[in-house]
C-alpha cells in the first residue's frame, strides 16, 4: 500500500508518509535510523524481507522502546479480540502470501544469473573455439 513507486521497496519517503499516515511521525534522522537498522544489504530501502524483520524483532523484544521501528510494530499489530479470527486469518495469509511471492521472485533471479553464467561460459568456449580455428590459418 505504501510503495508508491511499485518497485518492491520502501524508500525514505514512503516511509516518511506511512509512517505519517499511521500516526506516528518521525524525524528525518529518525527514518533514516530505522531503515539501517533493518537494512540487510545496505541499499538504504526497505525490502518485504527486511520489513517482517521489524516484527520479528519486535517479537523478540530487539527494538528499543523509543524506536520508530518499535511504534511502526506496535501500529501494524492485529488484535484478534478487536479483528476477530477471520481478519486475523486474512492478514496472516496475505503476509504468506506476500512471502511466497518474494520467493518466486529471487529463485527467477538465481534461474536469470544461472542462465547469464551459461552464456558467458558458452562465449567463452566459442572465442576459444575460434582462436584454434584462426591459428590453423596463421600457420
Amino acid at each position: 500500500r505504501y510503495d508508491a513507486g511499485k518497485d518492491g521497496f520502501i524508500d525514505l519517503m514512503e516511509l516518511k508518509l506511512m509512517m505519517e499516515k499511521l500516526g506516528a511521525p518521525q524525524t528525518h534522522l529518525g527514518l533514516k535510523n530505522m531503515i539501517k537498522e533493518v537494512d540487510e544489504d545496505l541499499d538504504s530501502k526497505l525490502s518485504f524481507r527486511e520489513f517482517l524483520l521489524i516484527f520479528r524483532k519486535a517479537a523478540a523484544g530487539e527494538l528499543q522502546e523509543d524506536s520508530g521501528l518499535h511504534a511502526l510494530a506496535r501500529l501494524s499489530e492485529i488484535d484478534v479480540s478487536t479483528e476477530g479470527v477471520k481478519g486475523a486469518k486474512n492478514f496472516f495469509e496475505a503476509k504468506a502470501q506476500a512471502i511466497n511471492e518474494a520467493s518466486r521472485f529471487e529463485e527467477e533471479i538465481r534461474a536469470e544469473q544461472e542462465e547469464k553464467k551459461k552464456q558467458a561460459e558458452e562465449l567463452k568456449q566459442r572465442k576459444a573455439a575460434f582462436k584454434e580455428l584462426q591459428s590453423t590459418f596463421t600457420q
